[in-house]
């Protein structure tokens, strides 16, 4: 709905005056403020002026449009002359007149809030419009009637006083620029202070991820060197309970033999731990070598049912392994495995009755997907992305009854994405939890390495060799006396050294055909005996066998040729004797070389 309020020909200039004066006027009346009062009496007579300079008069009307909110003050100014050529372009900006045609649509179209054009060579109407300011009810034919009748009683004006009044318009204009300068030079300098804080802040946040790294990597180097020296002594304790258990030096009492069971297993406890511990300092390090190579499924399936089948505690929970339609993988198995049996030995601690089964299937975009499905206790799935946080767990009933160091998921979780893959988690209390591997195919990096087969069995390997002599040069007593028992069961005449600068002299008085040598040494370090030892005449073509615990790819590569194999002391008892005997055998071979 249109209510009209008054309209007005432009024919001479005094007109363009009288427009002005009317739009002003009736924005005053209709409730805008001042600033709007004067942009829409700027924008009519601008547009009125091209009427009656390009279309030779015109006819200016003004109206309120809308019965209800949003109302508009609408304005129409239509002329009978040639039309606009090419309006398009000045509404858009790529016309320039030089004569300056143009510039006055296109500055009142920002000055209103609606603008449109429609011109013909019988002539233009341009219909500008302005929404009138919130009332608490909307404009009607009597509020009309009241701004027409309040335009009749105003006394005519003369263009001395419109001339006064725009002058009075350009000064609050003036004044209202020079308060928004002064506002901006304000808000720049509080910027400019803004950015300096910004710029400090930046400089001490770069400091403080400088000494977050630095914590970082004494953390890691902390983690790692403590790891190797809590693993000798717990590798001995561990080999010397077995020992006691196997009653190789005589009976046992029945309550020795629990004492010594007992420290057994905390032995193996803390042994886990710091194996944990040591693994992760070596993934945040970015010192994990993956070390790919052909793996079957089966095979690993078969490895794990053998080492894992002495968890199940009970015959009611039923452990069995599926793998069908899997390819031959290119990973590194043995990471593998080590996720696998974190995850089933979490599902055989938590599951009291019922299965754990453990399947193989092949996954899209050339992935395989290994799962370990019980039906245990659950997780609430509040908790499930605490279980991959390090050394968080989470109570339940049977927490009191089961180990764990809180690291296994967080590092299996690790391993998964140094081998490309991640690990998924479903799981629904009183239900059971399902954890999933998902790893490629083939390993992205695939290197030229192969995994070496398994070393033969101890006392076979010995019987086939002849008696040979072997020098054994560790700090550590148990270390030695353990080494000692196993290459004399394998009939090797065994010398001993406590320390790596008597190395050299015991390795020339007593021509050893093999030397087992520790690489953390107080005296002289590992690395500085076999320098000793190739810089001796006497020595130089002894084959060496490190025995250490660290198995690192650094302090691989910081052996010299003469070096045969490195042998870990974090193996068991038996694994540990065949590895060494299995070294030797080819240290021998070296030697006749």
């Amino acid at each position: 709905m249109t209510f009209p309020i008054v309209s007005a020909t432009v024919q001479r200039e005094p007109d363009l005056v009288a427009v002005r004066q009317r739009a002003r006027r009736i924005a005053e009346l209709a409730g805008f403020d001042r600033q709007d009062q004067t942009r829409i009496a700027t924008a009519v007579s601008e547009i009125a002026r091209n009427a009656l300079k390009y279309g030779g008069g015109g006819r200016v009307e003004f109206s309120i449009e809308g019965a209800r909110p949003p109302q508009l003050l609408g304005i129409s100014v239509a002329d009978t002359g040639p039309g606009i050529q090419r309006v398009d372009d000045i509404l858009t900006g790529r016309y320039v007149s030089s004569t300056g045609m143009g510039l006055g649509i296109v500055g009142s179209r920002r000055l209103m809030e609606r603008f449109k054009i429609h011109t013909s060579p019988s002539g233009t109407t341009v219909y500008m419009a302005k929404l009138l300011p919130s009332r608490e009810s909307p404009m009607k034919g009597p509020d009309v009637h009241r701004i027409a009748g309040a335009l009749a009683a105003d006394p005519p004006t003369t263009a001395g006083d419109e001339l006064l009044q725009q002058n009075q318009e350009l000064l609050r204009a003036l004044d209202e620029l020079r308060r928004r300068q002064e506002e901006l030079a304000r808000l720049n300098a509080e910027l400019e202070d803004t950015n300096r804080g910004v710029v400090a802040l930046y400089a001490e946040l770069d400091e403080r991820a400088d000494s977050l790294r630095r914590s970082d990597d004494m953390k890691s180097r902390f983690l790692s060197n403590m790891s190797h020296e809590f693993r000798t002594p717990l590798n001995s304790i561990r080999a010397l309970s077995q020992i006691l258990l196997d009653r190789t030096d005589g009976d046992l009492a029945a309550e020795q033999e629990v004492q010594v069971s007992l420290i057994k297993r905390a032995a193996e406890d803390l042994t886990e731990l710091v194996n944990d511990l040591l693994d992760l300092a070596k993934v945040e390090a970015g010192k994990i070598v993956v070390r790919p190579a052909e793996c079957d499924v089966q095979r690993l399936f078969g490895a794990l049912r053998g080492m894992l089948k002495p968890l199940l505690a009970a015959d009611s929970v039923v452990l069995t392994f599926d793998a069908q339609d899997v390819p031959v993988l290119v990973t590194d198995e043995s990471k593998v495995s080590q996720i696998l049996r974190n995850f089933i030995s979490n599902a055989l601690k938590f599951t009291e009755h019922g299965h754990v089964q453990v399947t193989a299937r092949r996954g899209p975009d050339e992935t395989v997907v290994f799962a370990v499905e019980d039906t245990g206790i659950g997780i609430a799935p509040e908790h499930q992305a605490r279980v991959f946080h390090e050394f968080a767990q989470i109570e339940n009933p049977l927490q009191t009854k089961v180990r764990g160091t809180g690291l296994g998921l967080p590092l299996s979780q690790k391993l998964a994405h140094l081998l490309g893959g991640h690990i998924t988690l479903e799981s629904a209390p009183g239900v059971g939890s399902t954890f999933s591997l998902v790893l490629p195919i083939a390993y992205m990096d695939v290197s030229d390495e192969t995994v070496t087969s398994a070393p033969p069995a101890m006392r076979s390997a010995a019987a086939t060799r002849t008696r040979r002599r072997v020098l054994v040069v560790d700090d550590d007593d148990a270390a030695r006396y353990l080494v000692r028992r196993w290459l004399s069961e394998a009939d090797y005449e065994v010398l001993e050294e406590s320390t790596g600068t008597g190395a050299c002299a015991a390795a020339r008085n007593h021509a050893p055909d093999v030397i087992v040598l520790d690489l953390r040494m107080p005296d002289a370090s590992g690395f500085e005996v076999l320098q000793q030892l190739a810089d001796d005449p006497a020595t130089r073509n002894i084959p060496v066998v490190i025995h250490t615990s660290m198995t690192d790819a650094p302090a691989r590569e910081r052996l010299g040729e003469r070096v045969i194999d490195v042998v870990s002391k974090n193996q068991s008892a038996l694994d540990g004797a065949a590895a060494l005997c299995q070294a030797l055998e080819r240290a021998a071979v070296f030697a006749r070389m």
